[in-house]
């Protein structure tokens, strides 16, 4: 029995532990709340928050290779395979001839005008996500995204 509850007391130290420290939680929990707040602005027109800063990603690329796209966004291979599927067919993106090895990816005509389209249900997201966080909240995220490195995630 003294094994049960030293194994139930060290548990329940490494559950206040990550309770009271947990980086990871924390901001799933913050993607969790502004995910869901853009995703409710930009749901009426078909298309959801991850698919929309997946456009902006390739619209900023400019034409790039899957590899470029996924570093760029952050995203391992089989999610970034399976995001870029459905854009595919949607008709927002295309995938261009073979240069060389890779077959670039570009906005479509229809992805830009989703994007256009999109705009001001974006901008009130944004709005609500800022109120949400205050102006400190926003400065920081800021500042941490843009100071990633870009590399190479692992499968």
């Amino acid at each position: 029995m003294t094994t049960n509850t030293n194994n139930q007391s060290a548990g329940a130290s490494v559950v206040a532990e990550v309770t009271r420290d947990c980086l990871l939680t924390r901001t799933r929990r913050i993607s969790r709340v502004i995910t869901s707040l853009y995703d409710a602005a930009i749901r009426p027109l078909g298309i959801n928050s991850t698919q929309v800063s997946l456009l902006v990603t390739i619209a900023k690329l400019g034409g790039a290779s899957r590899a470029e796209i996924g570093r760029a966004n952050y995203q391992e291979r089989s999610t970034l395979t399976r995001n870029l599927a459905l854009l595919l067919k949607d008709g927002w993106i295309e995938e261009l001839a073979a240069e060389g090895r890779s077959r670039p990816i570009i906005l479509s005509e229809a992805g830009r005008k989703l994007l256009v389209t999109a705009a001001p249900a974006w901008r009130a997201a944004q709005e609500e996500a800022h109120k949400l966080l205050g102006d400190q909240g926003v400065a920081a995220l800021i500042g941490v995204a843009d100071n990633l490195p870009i590399h190479e995630l692992a499968d």
